[in-house]
């Protein structure tokens, strides 16, 4: 059977499974699936970039809804600064929320915001580069990772119905080849970040 949309992809669930009668659950199968991905993969396939934009005297902006984690963060202008990324802690102890107002300089991720510091004393455009959530399967027909890497999505989905109807054994092996699907596209991602040339120390 072809995996090559949403439907497929359940259909295939419960071909798998050999069960007729869980259809009203594998969707839920794939939600749990996909939140799962979302938490263990990190490919360059997965980074989006997005401008956000400050308003003066108020320190947090939005990050986009697809945001899983920062790769790069950039204030735009005549002269691009890129933003040092500091702990939540270190925010408060040395830009407290409107006591010290200015250019940002650093950044850290709270919740759904970014907090600056200091505080945005105007109008800013920050660039953000970052790893997104591939759009859920439930919103979109197909996606880049069921298009080029479906098994991942098979795989984990199948684990966690095993989980649903108790297999434990058989829990094991979708675990099983979900790791291994899921450990081989990581590393051939990071190897072809690195090829064409040797790593070497850059001195700037």
């Amino acid at each position: 059977m072809a995996l090559a949309n949403y439907t497929d992809l359940v259909a295939s669930v419960g071909t798998w499974l050999k069960r007729s009668d869980l259809s009203a659950q594998i969707p839920d199968f794939v939600t749990l699936a996909e939140a799962r991905l979302a938490r263990d993969l990190r490919i360059r396939s997965m980074i989006a970039t997005a401008t956000l934009t400050t308003v003066a005297d108020t320190q947090a902006v939005t990050l986009p809804a697809d945001w899983l984690e920062t790769e790069n963060v950039t204030l735009v202008g005549d002269a691009p600064v890129n933003l040092a990324v500091v702990t939540p802690e270190l925010m408060d102890v040395k830009y407290p929320s409107g006591i010290r107002t200015g250019k940002p300089a650093v950044y850290c991720v709270l919740g759904d915001e970014m907090q600056l510091g200091p505080t945005p004393d105007g109008v800013y455009s920050i660039q953000i580069a970052y790893y997104a959530r591939f759009a859920a399967l439930s919103t979109t027909p197909t996606n880049w990772l069921l298009t080029n890497h479906p098994s991942l999505y098979l795989f984990s989905a199948l684990a966690e119905a095993s989980v649903y109807t108790l297999e434990d054994e058989r829990a094991q092996i979708w675990e099983a080849k979900y790791r291994v699907e899921l450990n081989a596209l990581q590393a051939a991602d990071d190897a072809a970040l690195r090829s064409g040339s040797a790593m070497r120390v850059r001195y700037i």
